[in-house]
C-alpha cells in the first residue's frame, strides 16, 4: 500500500491556493476540470516532494472545488485519505475479515471506500489498470455513507 493524497473541499479556490501555495509554500502539481461534474481538482505537494510527486502523483493534497456553492457542515470539507493498493479485492477481503465495513465496494475493480472508527473516509485505488469485475464485489451495494 502506498499513500497518495488527502482530499479537502474548499469554498474559494483562489483563497485556498493563496493559503496553501503563497503562505504555506506548497507547489501545484496538476489540475483537473470536470464540466460535467462541475468541479475542479488541484493537487499540491511540498517542495521537498517535487521529484516524487512528478513521478508518482504522491504524496499530495487534493483541493476539491465544487462550482456550485455548498456549506460544508460536520467536517464534510475534509474529504478522504487515499492509498494505492496492489490488489483492491485482496485489500477489501482482508478488511472485511477484520470486521471493517466496505462502504463503497470495488465493483469496478478500481476504487473502494471504508471509514475509520472516527468516520474518516479512506479511499483505496487499484495500482495500474482496474481489475476485472468479480463477485462478491460486482453486485455488492454501498453501505452507509463514504
Amino acid at each position: 500500500m502506498r499513500y497518495l493524497h488527502t482530499m479537502i473541499r474548499v469554498r474559494d479556490l483562489d483563497e485556498s491556493l493563496d493559503f496553501y501555495c503563497n503562505k504555506l509554500g506548497l507547489v501545484e502539481s496538476r489540475r483537473y476540470h470536470s464540466e460535467a461534474g462541475r468541479f475542479t481538482l488541484v493537487y499540491l505537494h511540498a517542495p521537498l516532494d517535487t521529484e516524487q510527486a512528478e513521478k508518482t502523483h504522491a504524496p499530495e493534497i487534493e483541493l476539491t472545488f465544487n462550482w456550485d456553492p455548498e456549506e460544508y457542515a460536520g467536517g464534510r470539507n475534509f474529504g478522504h485519505l487515499a492509498f494505492e493498493v496492489d490488489d483492491i479485492y485482496q485489500t477489501c477481503r482482508k478488511l472485511m475479515e477484520a470486521g471493517v465495513v466496505i462502504n463503497r465496494p470495488p465493483r469496478d475493480g478500481h476504487m473502494a471506500f471504508v471509514r475509520s472508527p472516527d468516520l474518516i473516509s479512506i479511499e483505496f485505488l487499484q495500482k495500474g489498470e482496474a481489475l476485472a469485475p468479480q463477485e462478491p464485489w460486482a453486485s455488492m451495494a454501498n453501505t452507509g455513507s463514504w
